[in-house]
């Protein structure tokens, strides 16, 4: 009978230890600009996402840029016998350089990659057992509430819905049963900002053994290291801005405790649900832009949200960027940035949302986030449809709410798209 093989890929990093990109400089760049107030940026961020992980040396090619690695096998010296790898699903060169290097980024010693942001969820909850409970952000990404409401707690998983902004009904939501507890920040769609570092400190309070997940989808490394703030695995649908061109599906999980990377290690092997090796490329490519792209995300956001913010067209705007934003403060002390995506309440009903939408020309109507094009999306009838109507309603994912994701576009180009759009659905009157 065949054995399970073993993921031998390199864990630790190779120019420089997690502990040294944990903490922020007080260096920034020149133009300071929308990013007054915020986090320094992290130490080196640039230079370990194009170095760490990339070395020629481990090629016999001496490539700079690390090759392909379509092999689905690898041959052995003798039987056990082998040079780091033995079939593509235990490891596989080209995605350890990706992983290698996000777990740079996260200021992690271990990084994971599967195949979906998805398979990231379904992998770390595979963590528990019948009987074991979740609790989890109220406003989080539809499929990870149509997964633990639907699937997990069908097999047996205790899952509870609690808004963490409010301390107190997260340390109420806890139970001798918890095992997990699974928080967004900003939330998708309605951009709640969760102080991340006083969560888990309640959280590790109450039970240390609790694992406590971040879904950093919406703020990539760049702008926020769950890690340093106290979460034991920082997660991502790197689908979103971590590969950052809408042209692969992955997900990333990062950490730093050796026994629950060694249980990661063995789900990730014993599942399957890994990425194939070109996407792995794809991804490891769109890591070497990342900080050019979401600074240029946040500049032009931020533009974008003052524009619709201002206008008498839009019921109100949910952006952290903005002062308006209730918890505004706490993204500046947690974050060193914010992302392009904009939530919005458009005036008047559902006619004048899908007017908005369709009539946009340069946004493209689509859902996810996170590439460098602009998109556009209702999230009541797109992303969260598969959230219960009930509970849209207490989170105030209305008919009207519309979400951006702004893109890499010139910024002038940005607002005359939206303000055109704007137009269609209140015609000025003459």
């Amino acid at each position: 009978m065949r054995t399970q093989p073993e993921h031998t890929g390199p864990a630790n990093l190779d120019r420089r230890g997690a502990s040294e990109t944990m903490e922020p400089t007080n260096e920034r760049d020149e133009h300071r600009g929308v990013f007054a107030g915020f986090r320094s940026a992290f130490k080196s961020f640039a230079t370990d996402a194009i170095h760490v992980g990339q070395e020629p040396e481990q090629w016999s090619s001496m490539a700079v840029v690390p090759p392909i690695s379509l092999s689905t096998t690898f041959k052995q010296h003798s039987p056990g016998n082998h040079a780091g790898f033995e079939y593509s699903r235990s490891g596989n060169p080209t995605r350890n350089c990706l992983e290698k290097a996000v777990a740079a980024l996260d200021g992690a010693k271990y990084s994971l990659a599967f195949a979906s942001g998805l398979a990231a969820t379904v992998t770390i909850t595979h963590l528990l057992k019948g009987g074991d409970g979740i609790v989890c952000m109220d406003d989080v990404y539809g499929g990870t509430n149509r997964y633990f409401q639907r699937v997990a707690a069908e097999v047996g998983l205790d899952v509870t819905l609690t808004d963490f902004t409010k301390p107190e009904l997260l340390k109420a939501a806890l139970k001798p049963n918890t095992k997990l507890v699974w928080m967004e920040s900003p939330t998708n769609p309605m951009m709640k900002v969760v102080d991340i570092k006083a969560c888990s400190d309640l959280v590790h309070e109450h039970n240390k053994d609790i694992v406590v997940v971040v879904d950093n989808t919406f703020m990539s490394a760049y702008f926020q290291r769950p890690l340093t703030l106290g979460a034991d695995i920082c997660m991502y649908s790197a689908t979103k801005y971590m590969n950052g061109h809408s042209d692969v599906v992955m997900g990333m999980v990062s950490l730093n405790k050796d026994d629950l990377h060694e249980r990661l290690r063995f789900l990730q092997n014993s599942l399957g649900a890994v990425p194939s090796p070109f996407d792995c490329y794809l991804c490891n490519r769109g890591l070497k832009t990342l900080r050019l792209r979401m600074e240029q995300h946040f500049k032009n956001a931020m533009a974008a949200a003052k524009f619709l913010e201002a206008d008498p067209r839009v019921e109100r705007v949910l952006f952290p960027g903005l002062p308006s934003h209730p918890q505004y403060e706490l993204m500046k002390r947690q974050c060193t940035g914010c992302p392009g995506m904009i939530t919005f309440y458009i005036k008047g009903k559902l006619e004048h949302a899908n007017t908005f939408l369709s009539s946009l020309k340069m946004f493209a109507v689509a859902e996810s986030l996170g590439g460098y094009e602009s998109l556009a999306e209702h999230p009541a009838i797109m992303t969260h449809a598969s959230v219960p109507e009930n509970e849209r309603a207490t989170l105030g994912i209305s008919d009207t709410l519309i979400r951006l994701s702004v893109g890499l576009e010139d910024e002038a180009d940005i607002i005359e798209d939206l303000d055109q759009a704007l137009n269609a659905a209140h015609p000025k009157k003459k």
